[in-house]
């Protein structure tokens, strides 16, 4: 509400001296102040304190860490038989196809955590810490060759799931989207029944791979809390989602006793070998995965040859989310879920593979 305050009038004394007439007139309550003094005296003024302002944020609460279980279901600890592997999973929902999520390098599996709080409601969710990654332990953790990383998601589908594991939608971000290519390619998942490609294209990755080592090099290696690794991580645009950012980055940095600071957890700059090896021949094995596939994309400067004349041939589906930094899970979690969504029930796939209406699976009794 405005407060308006209009002009005071002054009263001017004629040069002429007048006897004062006495008024007819009923004071007027302004005038009568012996009668109103404990009124206006008991009235609150619109001044008489500071108006209420809501608290400032400090930095330290708006980049606070936010914990995992308002997002995904449970974790669970995924041992390897015959090993001491032992892969850290995070999952979500109870029914439906499962969503098996495969972060990007550097990252973690709670890199899905807003993007599954969506997609639980209709499918299952797996968010797997790779070899080297999250809370995942491995007796070698620089070996990420694809041949190791495939071996990695095959094994903890087969402790998950046994010999009947549901139909899978693998989901893979930048590095993990090129596992789940080579997974796909080589057939490792007899239950796989369509493939999700986030944000990474051969051509675009074999040409950065020579700025790799600056680029790892160049960023920031010692936070002295979680909250300025997460800080960090916004401010420099790696990821323009405040919430996301404040679920996923714990999970990407681990405390050093000796440096009494947090420091990366996944060892990325060792492990140079093997980076040729994720990309080289990509965009071919993703055209000849023998499933459903989508390819999301930050811009379309990203499409290589073969890619854009297999989407002109119409091999996979390809949509480009706008508005957004390299890791779109993250930065538009809904709509990426969406996305994801969309796809799954545009191939009608189902529980247990690829439902077609009207036709009655075999294995269901008849009434």
């Amino acid at each position: 509400m405005s407060l308006k305050f209009g002009r005071v009038p002054l009263w001017i004394p004629n040069a002429t001296k007048m006897e004062p007439k006495p008024s007819t007139l009923a004071p007027l309550p302004e005038e009568n102040q012996n009668q109103d003094q404990d009124q206006h005296a008991s009235a609150p003024s619109a001044f008489a304190s500071k108006p209420i302002r809501p608290p400032t944020q400090t930095s330290s609460e708006k980049y606070s860490p936010l914990d995992w279980k308002g997002y995904f279901d449970q974790e669970d600890d995924v041992c390897i038989p015959d090993s001491n592997d032992v892969f850290h999973v995070y999952t979500a929902g109870k029914e439906g196809p499962v969503v098996f999520c495969l972060h990007g390098g550097g990252y973690s599996g709670l890199s899905f955590a807003l993007s599954a709080r969506v997609i639980k409601e209709k499918a299952r969710v797996v968010a797997m810490d790779q070899r080297g990654h999250g809370k995942s332990s491995t007796e070698n953790e620089i070996d990420m060759s694809i041949e190791t990383l495939c071996k990695d998601v095959e094994a903890v589908v087969k402790a998950m799931y046994g010999d009947a594991p549901p139909a899978i939608i693998l989901v893979g971000h930048s590095m993990g989207g090129s596992v789940a290519v080579h997974v796909a390619a080589k057939k490792l998942l007899p239950s796989l029944h369509g493939l999700v490609v986030v944000d990474v294209v051969e051509g675009t990755a074999m040409a950065s791979l020579m700025h790799m080592q600056k680029i790892l090099s160049n960023r920031m290696q010692y936070f002295p809390s979680l909250e300025k690794a997460i800080e960090w991580n916004v401010r420099s645009g790696s990821l323009r989602n405040i919430e996301s950012a404040r679920i996923s980055i714990p999970g990407t940095v681990k405390y050093d006793d000796s440096q009494k600071c947090y420091r990366h957890r996944a060892r990325l700059e060792e492990t140079e070998q093997y980076w040729r090896g994720w990309y080289e021949g990509l965009s071919e094995k993703f055209l000849s995965s023998p499933v459903p596939k989508l390819l999301l994309l930050a811009g379309t400067d990203r499409l290589d040859r073969a890619l854009t004349i297999g989407q002109m041939q119409g091999k996979f589906q390809m949509v480009v989310v706008r508005h957004t930094g390299h890791a779109i899970q993250e930065d538009v979690p809904d709509e990426f879920a969406s996305l994801v969504l969309n796809f799954v029930s545009r191939n009608r796939i189902g529980p247990h593979g690829v439902e077609i209406p009207g036709i009655r699976r075999p294995s269901q009794p008849h009434t």
